[in-house]
């Protein structure tokens, strides 16, 4: 065994004697080397005990060189502490001294300050006393004006005193002063009396106004005090005059009340305002005094009018009247006796802004019976509604323009703004508000009982019904968009000028929602025009023997009627449309109108062949390649379609694929069938399932082994994801002689797909569809819950429905449910790019 190695084995922590010298004598052969072993073992002792002695005497030495360190701070540390001690007891000494040198000196400072106290006080004492003599006898001879000057000073220098009451001279002084203070008051108002008792004011104007510094010398309550006897003074002929008498008290007689005013104020200029200091501000006071009387009689008088025995009511023109020369008045008032100027009736004032002191000063009385006025605003408004009703769309010396609106509108909003500007200047409060659910409750009225009135069917005995023409609608919808943009604008204004308290009364947004309703109304009313132009289309379509195909061809010749007939009215209809966010709406509803329409013919030209429903397929591509070109027929040559139509055109038509392509599989090898239809149909249906089979022609014998096979196959684990119904095929209903759509009962009415369009019916079903709040005017449902970023013109399920006569609904329904549909059309026109308030557009807005 090497010697290093078992040197190094002797390091270890857990060593073991025997273990070790088993392993260097494992074999009796190397017993020859245990005397060479024993030297190494003692060779690394003897250098681990000289390693140990060298080790402990370095220590020694170097606990020594740490004790006399330690010695040292410590006697380092012991001669500071004398050292500051030293310092500290100087510092003392040294304060001490100082105190010593200064303290004659300080108190010869206390002294001197006392002395001067003493000697201000003295003065003081003196002057006061001095100024109380001199003040009692200019009292005693009516010289004011030297008064005024001593009274201030005797004030001032008794403040000074205050504290020294406790001392009897200074507190029979301060009495004595107090006691000339109160004669002075009580002479200076016995003067005023007297002097305007015996009409002396011209001749002793000088010494009043002497007597007034003195009254302000006295303080704010004597100054109240001689306003206020001057103020009842005056006004006490008037309070005799029209409080005692019926008849002067009468509002009749409200121009005496202002006109009497009016005289008493240029005396007051011509006479009294030199004896008043400006800053008193009297005239104001004294009109403030006047509006509080003059309005607590008027608040009596209205009060017993409403109460006569006689039963008659307010006049309103009466009231009118002097509601108006009031607000003249009060308007008057503020031009004289204050800078600022009045609010403009047609500027609406931030909040920040001051309150005229006397605006409603008289007028508040009024206010709460300005409902009467308000009753007799609704009552016009009831008279003019029926007029716009029997008034023509278009005057007979015009001609029709794409921007023209209704004449009535016009009329309406206009009476609207004369009218609130009106009472926006007689108040601001509540009758303000009810006059808005005025404007509210005939803006409903307005839009149900004229706008929607003209495109409904309206009965004329034995001839035909009359119904809209295009430009008729067209000026319906315009009417709508104009109505819809000044209600905003109206709101606006009102809020701008209610009371803040009051704003959230102000509501006309289900107004605004209504004539939305009328517009999507006229939109769809649009549609149904270029519907009417398609029955002979459509016709053909049906004709044209769909089991017997034998190819296929680019496309069927129905095509290109139908595109030429739509592109024909649309053409038409879309130059009228001045507004890019109608004619977007119009193409969108005319795109799902007719894939509808495609879908209701497809089943009625069962059964299909699988090569006709290829051709059928192949002429969808086409028909929607030429839908893309609509919003573009009245555009400039060569204008790209927006990106978000093609892809709403793409979406609504691509819906038809699922159908077509199952079509096109053969029943048989019957898993084939099956197959196709969990792919591109993808729910679990067996309703939906046998409509396929239905549409192929499928007998009904043979159709239990496929609906068996279809039940096996959608119970797979590759088809437990599928929905169980699809929105589109279910809302299909193939039945041997009818084809509808689910909740579109009222579609089926106005497109008899086995008849022709009949207009005489169109008026009632957009009145039906404004009443029942259903989709009266857009296209069958073809499944547009499926389609992303498809937007329905349609109000959602849930709507109230009423049934029954039209002529019997009650109009609340129709204003509601025409609200309802505003709603879905202005979110709808949001994304057009239009601006509907707040509105925020569509994500396709701008394509």
């Amino acid at each position: 065994m090497p010697e290093v190695g078992t040197i190094s084995s002797l390091d270890s922590a857990d060593y073991d004697p025997i273990e070790h010298l088993n392993a260097i004598f494992s074999h009796p052969s190397t017993l020859s080397s245990v005397s060479k072993t024993s030297r190494a073992l003692q060779r690394h002792q003897y250098d681990l005990d000289a390693e140990i002695a060298l080790r402990v005497a370095e220590q020694i030495t170097a606990d020594g060189g740490s004790v006399q360190r330690m010695q040292a701070a410590q006697a380092d540390l012991a001669e500071l502490f004398q050292k500051i001690e030293s310092v500290r007891e100087r510092a003392i000494h040294t304060e001490q001294t100082i105190t010593e040198m200064t303290a004659d000196i300080k108190r010869l400072d206390n002294t001197k300050r006392n002395l001067t106290l003493s000697m201000t006080a003295l003065k003081r004492l003196q002057m006061l006393t001095t100024a109380y003599e001199q003040l009692r006898g200019l009292s005693s001879s009516r010289q004011y004006r030297e008064c005024a000057q001593l009274l201030q000073a005797v004030i001032q220098l008794m403040g000074h005193f205050k504290s020294y009451r406790s001392i009897d001279q200074i507190a029979t002084l301060s009495r004595n002063v107090s006691d000339v203070q109160r004669e002075l008051l009580e002479q200076v108002c016995e003067d005023f009396e007297v002097t305007f008792a015996k009409g002396e004011v011209a001749q002793r104007r000088g010494m009043l106004a002497d007597a007034c510094l003195v009254m302000d010398a006295l303080g704010d309550n004597a100054r109240a005090r001689l306003v206020t006897w001057y103020c009842n003074t005056q006004l006490r002929e008037y309070r005799q005059v029209f409080r005692g008498n019926d008849e002067a008290g009468s509002l009749d007689n409200i121009s005496r009340r202002y006109s009497w005013f009016k005289r008493m104020l240029k005396t007051y200029d011509d006479q009294h305002a030199a004896i008043f200091p400006a800053p008193w501000r009297v005239d104001e006071m004294l009109a403030n005094a006047f509006c509080e009387g003059t309005r607590d009689d008027f608040k009596a008088i209205l009060a017993k009018s409403i109460r006569r025995a006689d039963g008659q009511s307010l006049d309103v023109n009466l009231l009118l009247s002097c509601l108006q020369e009031t607000l003249d008045f009060e308007h008057s008032l503020e031009r004289k006796l204050t800078n600022s100027s009045r609010m403009s009736i047609d500027t609406f004032t931030s909040n920040d802004e001051k309150v005229p002191p006397f605006a409603h000063a008289i007028s508040e009385a009024f206010e709460p019976y300005l409902s009467v006025w308000v009753e007799a605003q609704e009552k016009q408004l009831s008279i003019m509604l029926p007029k716009y009703r029997q008034q023509p769309l278009k005057p007979p010396d015009e001609d029709f323009s794409p921007q023209m609106v209704m004449s009535s509108s016009t009329e309406l909003y206009s009476f609207y703004r004369l009218t609130f500007a009106q009472c926006s200047k007689l108040s601001t409060g509540a009758p303000l508000v009810e006059l808005s659910k005025v404007f509210a409750k005939y803006l409903d009225n307005y839009a149900q009982q004229v706008l929607l009135y003209h495109i409904s069917e309206r009965p004329s005995g034995q001839t035909p019904s009359r119904f809209p023409s295009t430009e008729d609608t067209i000026i319906v919808l315009n009417t709508a968009d104009y109505c819809f943009n000044t209600c905003t604008q109206l709101e606006e204004r009102i809020k701008g000028r209610v009371e803040d308290s009051l704003k959230a009364s102000v509501d006309l947004q289900s107004q605004e929602d209504a004539f939305m309703g009328i517009a999507s109304a006229a939109i769809r009313g649009l549609v149904r025009m270029v519907e009417a132009d398609l029955e002979p289309a459509w016709r053909e379509m049906r004709n044209n023997g769909w089991s017997r195909l034998q190819g296929v061809n680019d496309q069927s010749p129905y095509v290109a009627e139908l595109l030429q007939r739509v592109n024909a009215r649309s053409r038409v209809i879309l130059a009228m449309l001045h507004k890019q966010q109608y004619a977007r709406a119009f193409c969108d509803n005319l795109v799902e109108l007719l894939a509808s329409a495609y879908a209701a013919n497809i089943i009625q030209c069962r059964p299909i062949s699988e090569v006709g429903a290829e051709q059928m397929l192949l002429d969808s591509y086409v028909l929607a390649k030429g839908f893309e070109r609509l919003l573009t027929l009245s555009a400039p040559l060569g204008t790209a379609a927006p990106a978000g139509f093609v892809k709403r055109v793409q979406q609504t038509m691509g819906r038809l694929s699922p159908l077509l392509k199952t079509l096109q599989v053969r029943p048989s090898p019957p898993e084939a069938l099956v197959q196709a239809y969990l792919i591109h149909i993808a729910d679990k249906s067996d309703v939906n399932f046998r409509k396929i089979l239905d549409l192929k022609g499928v007998r009904k014998q043979d159709q239990g082994q496929l609906v068996e096979l279809f039940i096996a196959h959608k119970s797979g684990p590759r088809n437990e994801s599928l929905p169980q119904y699809s929105a589109f095929l279910t809302s299909l209903v193939v039945n041997t002689g009818t084809t509808t759509t689910t909740g579109n009962l009222a579609s089926a009415q106005l497109h008899n797909l086995q008849g022709r369009f009949d207009p005489s019916i169109f008026g009632s079903a957009i009145m039906t569809a404004a009443r029942d709040g259903v989709d009266r005017f857009g296209s069958p449902a073809l499944g547009g819950s499926s389609a992303a970023g498809s937007r329905s013109v349609s109000p959602p399920p849930g709507i109230v429905t009423q049934n029954g006569d039209p002529g019997n609904t009650p109009g609340g329904n129709v204003n509601q449910n025409l609200r309802n549909i505003g709603k879905f059309f202005k979110r709808d026109l949001g994304g057009f790019g239009g601006r509907f308030g707040g509105h925020r557009g569509g994500e396709d807005g701008g394509k």
